[in-house]
């Protein structure tokens, strides 16, 4: 997804852990149309002391939809006195703030939904939202798009989103055919069906807080601001009187990073601080930055949390990573970050 003249910041993947890459890889590729790309493994060294696990045995798979990349990481062995990986809480919300998704743009919800629908139908994956929804035009920054959520089989969260002509990046609405995009086709259309990433979108106690770290400190620019509410949110989000600022933060180019900041009374639990990467709620979100020693002199500031030792430097690891050097990060809520100089 990045070359070396790409403008920074730059989101490169955006992962989740796993307990079986394969499996996931599976059905990735064979409900919302992903390709399969490189896969490493990797024992310990400079990758394990970064994610603070630093005799683990991992495997990195990456998918492609589009332009962008989704990781997903399976730890096969954690190491020596690392606690078990635990699955997602059964009972999570959009509102809890362990909470992050991927947004699947897709040309055609409702020939989207017919690819999931064998999935969904044979219980594989769990509905989020009660219907497709298509917010209303009192709301005039979102007006007309059409969305639906819904868990893989591990209960990681993903929404498939529509945008109407007047809205989303141009590249969303150019023809997309399937040596430029890959991905899933339809009998009547050979166009791929879903066609990329718009953003990951994690929910977060203060807009506020998350603006100044995104932005001050990473270097993301403001993309809209706004709130939803009224019934057909809470059909897309599975909650009662909701109410949700979001606020998106964007890169030059590609895909951006989206804040739901749940308004009472729909107030969530706080991300567990002992995430650790062997936890299927832990996901990542890999940035492309110019500047590691000043983010790194700058994050408390920001409200940040520094996880890994400092900076890293990747060695021969480095072919995997496609990085140099890097940090791992918590933002305010604890939604982890790799930041990496190419």
């Amino acid at each position: 997804m990045s070359t070396p003249s790409a403008p920074h910041p730059r989101l490169l993947q955006v992962g989740f852990s796993s307990r079986n890459a394969e499996a996931a890889a599976g059905f990735y590729t064979q409900a919302l149309g992903f390709t399969v790309g490189n896969r490493f493994e990797l024992k310990g060294g400079p990758y394990g002391q970064l994610i603070g696990l630093p005799a683990a045995t991992l495997v990195l798979q990456r998918l492609h939809l589009g332009e962008e990349c989704l990781e997903i990481t399976q730890i096969d062995d954690a190491g020596p006195g690392q606690a078990p990986g635990q699955p997602i809480p059964a009972d999570s919300r959009s509102c809890d703030l362990w909470f992050q998704h991927i947004c699947l743009v897709t040309r055609d919800l409702q020939a989207a939904l017919k690819q999931l629908e064998p999935a969904l139908e044979g219980g594989l994956v769990q509905a989020v939202s009660s219907a497709p929804q298509t917010l209303p035009d009192w709301n005039r920054a979102a007006a007309g798009i059409r969305a639906y959520k819904f868990r893989d089989p591990e209960g990681h969260n993903l929404e498939l989103l529509q945008f109407p002509p007047d809205k989303g990046e141009a590249r969303w609405h150019r023809a997309n055919d399937d040596s430029a995009s890959g991905g899933a086709t339809s009998i009547a259309d050979p166009r791929p069906v879903v066609l990329g990433i718009d953003h990951s979108a994690i929910s977060v106690a203060s807009t506020e807080a998350s603006c100044h770290f995104y932005e001050t400190l990473l270097g993301l620019r403001l993309g809209g601001d706004g709130v939803n509410s009224g019934p057909t949110q809470d059909g897309l989000d599975g909650l009662s009187n909701t109410e949700v600022r979001i606020t998106g933060h964007r890169c030059p180019v590609g895909a951006g990073i989206e804040c739901l900041n749940y308004l009472p009374p729909n107030l969530g639990r706080p991300m567990p601080h002992d995430l650790s990467p062997q936890d299927l709620a832990h996901w990542q979100i890999r940035l492309a930055v110019d500047d590691l020693a000043s983010i790194v002199e700058r994050l408390e500031a920001c409200e940040g949390r520094l996880l890994s030792p400092g900076i890293v430097d990747l060695g021969e690891q480095a072919h995997a990573i496609g990085a140099r050097r890097a940090v791992q990060v918590a933002d305010p809520d604890g939604h982890r970050l790799q930041l990496v100089e190419p």
